[in-house]
């Protein structure tokens, strides 16, 4: 498949039309309530949850398919980005990105990579990172592909990966470009932040 460039008119019909859609879209908590970082610190031990505005989403425990993915990811960029040098870091999930800086939007993407090292401490991140990379779950389809791809444009993230191993796609948002666009597993995939960095998805597919 040729990759094609979609408008996010296209993506909501998809996920919200049928397509695509959620088979159990993550459990999103009561709608009258607003959260904080302080709800997601108080979660018991083991329990994982975002904040986007406010509203708290759980997070489900990865399947085999995201985790093998999300190694195969981390491998890869990591191996690029020693190679290369420079400030950049890479980091899995999970790991605590304060998206905006605030205490109403809190995200745990699988694959963050940062360039600018003050955004950093032992906390997380603080501010948008710079690459986010989200493997679609079956549990997370409607978040990953709406909620947060509004989110992250909002918040200042350059690039924006959704992998979906059940369509065997990644669409590419690049969002200083304002371009969109959708890959194949089958493609090489160009890593919009730098100048030579392609991934194929067909070695892990």
């Amino acid at each position: 498949m040729e990759h094609r460039k979609l408008e996010r008119e296209d993506v909501f019909r998809m996920i919200e039309g049928g397509k695509a859609r959620d088979s159990k879209e993550a459990e999103r908590m009561p709608e009258d309530r607003l959260y904080t970082v302080r709800d997601i610190e108080a979660l018991p031990e083991g329990e994982r949850a975002e904040l986007i505005d406010g509203k708290m989403y759980m997070m489900a425990s990865p399947a085999l398919t995201h985790q093998e993915l999300l190694g195969w990811l981390y491998f890869k960029i990591r191996l690029y980005i020693m190679e290369k040098g420079g400030p950049c870091r890479v980091i899995l999930s999970p790991f605590a990105v304060y998206i905006k800086d605030d205490d109403r939007n809190y995200v745990e993407p699988d694959i963050s990579v940062i360039c600018d090292p003050d955004k950093l401490d032992e906390k997380g991140c603080h501010g948008a990172p710079d690459w986010v990379v989200e493997i679609v779950s079956p549990s997370s389809r409607t978040v990953d592909y709406i909620r947060k791809c509004a989110l992250y444009e909002e918040a200042g993230v350059r690039e924006y990966w959704i992998v979906d191993p059940q369509e065997k796609s990644v669409m590419v948002y690049g969002f200083v470009q304002g371009t969109s666009k959708q890959y194949a597993f089958s493609e090489p995939v160009k890593v919009g932040i730098y100048e030579d960095f392609f991934l194929d998805f067909g070695e892990v597919a």
